[in-house]
C-alpha cells in the first residue's frame, strides 16, 4: 500500500465513520477505486484504522465517559452495555457469512438506496421526542441495540441504525446522537480489537507499520472535524441532507456499476 492510499482511507474513515452514511461502504468504494483487493489484510486494515475515529469521539466525549468510569453515571454505562450486547453477539455468529456475501459494492447499494429511502420517507418520525440522555430506560436501550443490529449489513450505517432508531423511539436529536456516539466507542472499539487479534498480524506483514499509524493519524483528525459539523447540523436541520445523498450515491454507484457490464 503506497502512502498516499492510506492517507486517502484514512480521510474516507475519518469523515464517514459517524456520518449516517456508512464508512464500510464508502471504504470499499474507494478500495475498489484505489485498485486495492478484497482480501483479509484490506478489511482488516480499514477496520483498525477506525480507532483513530474513535479516539476523536473518546476526546470530544472525555467529561462523559471520565464521569461514567467514575461512577457518577453507572446507570447510563449499563444502558451502553446493554445497547452493546445484541450486535456484538449477532457479529461473532455471522462475521464469517458477512465478509463471504456482504463486502461487495452490489449489497452495500442496496443499503444506501434502503437507508436513504427510510431517512427520506420517515421524515416526520425522526424528528425526536423529548426523552434525554439520561431518562433512557432499558428497554430504549435494547431496542436501540437491536436497531443497531441492522449495520452489520454494510452499507447500513451503525450511526444511522442508532440515531434514526432512537429518534424513533422518543429521545430527542440530542440524546439520540451522543448515546450513538457513546455506544460506538463500545461497538467499534470491540470490533477493531477483535480484528487486530485475529488478523493483525498478517496485516502488518502485509502492508507494515507506518501505512497503519498514518491511517490512523489522518482518520482521527478527519473524524473529529466530522462529528463536530454533524452533531451542529442534525440539531438544526435533522437528517433529510443524509438521506438525499444516500439514494444519489446509490443511484450514481449503480449505474457505474452497470456500465462496466
Amino acid at each position: 500500500m503506497e502512502w498516499w492510499q492510506s492517507i486517502v482511507l484514512g480521510l474516507v474513515e475519518g469523515v464517514t465513520e459517524f456520518l449516517p452514511i456508512s464508512s464500510t461502504g464508502h471504504l470499499i468504494l474507494a478500495e475498489r477505486a484505489l485498485g486495492l483487493p478484497d482480501d483479509e489484510s484490506s478489511r482488516t486494515f480499514t477496520i483498525c484504522i477506525q480507532a483513530g475515529a474513535i479516539a476523536a469521539v473518546l476526546g470530544i466525549y472525555l467529561p462523559r465517559v471520565r464521569s461514567m468510569l467514575a461512577g457518577g453515571e453507572r446507570g447510563l454505562l449499563g444502558k451502553l452495555v446493554l445497547a452493546f450486547l445484541p450486535a456484538a453477539a449477532l457479529g461473532l455468529l455471522s462475521e464469517k457469512w458477512i465478509d463471504a456475501h456482504l463486502f461487495g459494492l452490489r449489497p452495500v447499494v442496496a443499503a444506501w438506496l434502503a437507508g436513504g429511502a427510510a431517512i427520506l420517507l420517515l421524515a416526520r418520525k425522526l424528528r425526536g421526542g423529548e426523552v434525554g440522555l439520561g431518562s433512557i430506560g432499558t428497554r430504549t436501550a435494547v431496542l436501540v441495540g437491536l436497531f443497531q443490529c441492522l449495520a452489520l449489513w454494510p452499507g447500513t450505517s451503525r450511526s444511522l441504525a442508532t440515531i434514526g432508531g432512537g429518534l424513533w423511539l422518543g429521545l430527542s436529536m440530542g440524546a439520540a446522537v451522543e448515546f450513538s456516539m457513546l455506544l460506538g466507542l463500545l461497538t467499534l472499539g470491540a470490533a477493531t480489537a477483535w480484528k487486530g487479534v485475529h488478523h493483525g498480524h498478517a496485516m502488518l506483514a502485509h502492508y507494515g507499520l507506518f501505512p497503519v499509524l498514518l491511517g490512523f493519524l489522518v482518520a482521527a483528525l478527519a473524524a473529529w472535524a466530522s462529528v463536530k459539523w454533524m452533531i451542529g447540523w442534525l440539531q438544526r436541520r435533522g437528517l433529510g441532507l443524509f438521506g438525499w445523498y444516500r439514494v444519489l450515491l446509490a443511484l450514481s454507484v449503480a449505474a457505474w456499476l452497470l456500465g462496466r457490464k
